[in-house]
């Protein structure tokens, strides 16, 4: 049987990277997808994909910073499948600078994005998790969220909160049977992941030098966090909540 079956799932930028394969692989375990994000075209590319491996899949523009454009997604998704079980807050930015070199504007955009999209999103699900009898929120947070690394001020702070709100909403929520978990990587293979070694003087000599401090020996890659997510997703993590789990190729193990 299908890890997912007769499931419905929300995947916030669900059209490209971690959220694309967060979208399929859960389409693939039997789950029927709202895909969300801001550009149209990449969501309707992975509807596209999804359905031709005889999935299910809807896709719906939604910006999370705005707690209407969530409402109304979250709407449609429910009303386009019958219901919600399912959400995953994958959206997200990154801005590489310390506190003195983060301008206003980019403080305000990440916290918004990375932080507070998490939590209207996860609020504005509750009352359809609650009528479906419980369900899952799986936040994408960041090893970042856990510790620090320089020039990643404005993006530390905002994953460290996604992390407290995961445990926050967890013991809220307990009661009800919505699980709240986070998933907290390190470096994966997008293209806002490798970002800061492409923009690196050596791009590939900063690969070397990033992958040569994992211990697992490879960079991250989308699928290792949608394999995470299926799990805390599915039924099988029925008594896990308020987790924040490492998925970083055993960075954090030192």
């Amino acid at each position: 049987m299908q890890r997912l079956s007769g499931k419905v799932a929300f995947i916030t930028g669900g059209g490209t990277g971690i959220g694309r394969a967060c979208a399929q692989l859960f389409a693939a375990e039997g789950a029927s997808v709202g895909v969300a994000g801001r550009r149209k075209d990449p969501l309707d590319e992975v509807v596209r994909e999804i359905r031709a491996a005889r999935g299910k899949a809807h896709a719906l523009v939604c910006d999370v910073a705005d707690p209407k454009s969530v409402e109304d997604a979250l709407t449609s998704v429910v009303s386009h499948f019958g219901g919600l079980h399912v959400v995953v807050n994958n959206a997200g930015a990154i801005v590489v600078a310390t506190a003195e070199n983060t301008p206003d504007e980019d403080w305000h955009r990440l916290i918004a994005t990375n932080l507070t999209g998490t939590f209207f999103v996860s609020r504005a699900a509750l009352r359809h998790l609650r009528a479906a009898g419980g369900g899952a929120i799986v936040n994408i947070g960041s090893i970042l969220g856990v510790v620090a690394r320089k020039d990643r001020t404005a993006y530390c702070a905002a994953k460290a909160g996604v992390t407290g709100l995961t445990k926050a909403m967890a013991l809220d929520h307990a009661h009800e049977k919505i699980r709240v978990n986070c998933v907290c990587p390190s470096l994966i293979e997008t293209e806002m992941g490798l970002h800061s070694i492409q923009q690196a003087p050596d791009p590939a000599a900063e690969r070397k030098r990033r992958t040569e401090g994992i211990p697992l020996g490879r960079l991250g890659r989308p699928e290792d966090v949608a394999q995470m997510a299926l799990y805390l997703a599915s039924d099988e993590s029925g008594w896990v909540t308020g987790a924040a789990l490492p998925l970083d190729g055993g960075l954090t193990a030192y």
